[in-house]
């Protein structure tokens, strides 16, 4: 019986992982550059930290591997984390907190069920977070982060999109929601559903119509801001804070030469951000997001931290970098043909290759030798060793060991 692969998870081959690590590395190098530390948390958390604090909604809640900790003796409900953020949220909490700014960031993978299988379930995602900081100059640092991670890795022509929790939640505050029912009216009314939008006319028209006209908000600068804030001033004035946050947020990415475009109605699933949120597109594909979320530790029992990050997707940059883009300069090949009476020395030879630089396998039988560079010949009598460079045709017998190396090279050659 052929056994299946579990719908919803994925193999990556040899060429798939070079490019896996390649964006991996890329983005490590970055998250080091500007000053942040890596850390990793645990794959399965205590359901109760994704709901204590209502941070996920009812249909987020409804996705995740979720069973009981017997084995482990805890008698709770435990799940694969179906969220980044929350955990090292909870890490910060744990063993940073009072300890003034928190520069994270992480590679993890994210379960979140999907009933087809035909989506992925494990999500692989790098996220960078900023704890004990609220600024707009921090929103835009991480936005260009993030684009410089995208850029280093070969992606071009990634778009920007802002759209802003907190205008979004002042408007559906009016209506007397909790969070998790103003993300689901919102989600309504993104969705299409006009009836959603009609009743909120019919009860506020005010309101109704300070909706539609922000859902249907689009440009890429700041004087659009600008102008619609001038329409709600005195009519709502709670959203005036949030826009003048967009607005600063807005002319940071216009010094920094950074084109955006403003676009409330990609806010969706914004359930625990609470101030600028923004997202990562490539021809529509969305490659990564994030923005501030304030809220999220003081729920959690942190105190009064604010934050922001984002999470850049590589499931999806894996097949935009282009394989070449990927390929790491190529070490030097060696293919080792030892006898059986010299074999210690085999080893030994083999070791200070790979120390050098190279790579160095043993011949097993399986290998191509076209695919290396030299073949090298231990033997048991003279000459014991013959050292082929197979590129350039030459033929070397040299008395030992450092002349091998000395033939073969170092790390100096890509």
């Amino acid at each position: 019986m052929r056994v299946e692969q579990c719908k919803g998870f994925r193999d990556l081959s040899p060429q798939e992982m070079g490019r896996f690590r390649f964006i991996a590395r890329a983005f490590r190098e970055c998250c080091f550059g500007w000053g942040f530390s890596e850390v990793r948390t645990p794959t399965l958390e205590y359901l109760h930290l994704f709901t204590a604090t209502g941070t996920l909604t009812p249909g987020m809640l409804g996705r995740v591997y979720s069973f009981l900790d017997w084995d482990g003796w805890s008698g709770q409900r435990v799940v694969l984390r179906p969220d980044g953020t929350i955990p090292v949220a909870r890490f910060y909490i744990d063993n940073l907190a009072g300890k003034g700014l928190a520069k994270l960031f992480y590679l993890a993978n994210i379960f979140r069920f999907e009933e087809t299988g035909k989506e992925a379930r494990e999500r692989w995602q790098g996220g960078v977070e900023l704890i004990g900081v609220s600024s707009p100059l921090a929103d835009v640092e991480l936005m260009v982060m993030a684009l410089e991670v995208l850029t280093k890795v070969g992606v071009k022509g990634v778009g920007l999109r802002l759209s802003h929790a907190g205008i979004i939640r002042s408007l559906l505050s009016r209506l007397r929601l909790s969070p998790r029912e103003q993300a689901q009216v919102f989600d309504q009314i993104l969705d299409g559903d006009s009836e959603a939008l009609a009743e909120i006319k019919s009860q506020r028209p005010r309101l109704g119509r300070a909706l539609a006209a922000l859902i249907e908000l689009k440009g890429d600068s700041s004087a659009a801001l600008k102008e619609v804030r001038a329409l709600f001033d005195h009519g709502l004035p709670e959203i005036t804070p949030h826009m003048d946050n967009m607005i600063s947020i807005a002319e940071l990415l216009e010094a920094a030469g950074v084109r955006y475009r403003i676009d409330i109605a990609s806010g969706r699933g914004f359930e625990y951000y609470t101030g600028v949120i923004f997202e990562l597109y490539k021809d529509e594909r969305k490659l990564g997001g994030g923005g501030r979320y304030d809220a999220l530790i003081p729920l959690m029992g942190g105190g009064e931290v604010p934050a922001s990050g984002f999470a850049l997707y590589l499931d999806p940059l894996l097949e935009l970098v282009a394989p070449e883009t990927a390929l790491r300069p190529r070490a030097r090949r060696v293919l080792i043909q030892v006898e059986s009476k010299v074999i210690g020395s085999g080893f030994e030879i083999a070791r200070r290759l790979r120390e050098a630089g190279n790579v160095a396998e043993f011949q097993l039988g399986g290998q191509e030798p076209a695919d290396f560079g030299w073949l090298l010949e231990l033997k048991d009598e003279a000459p014991f060793f013959i050292l082929t460079d197979r590129t350039r045709k030459q033929r070397f017998e040299p008395k030992d060991a450092d002349g091998v190396l000395a033939l073969v090279g170092g790390r100096d050659v890509a």
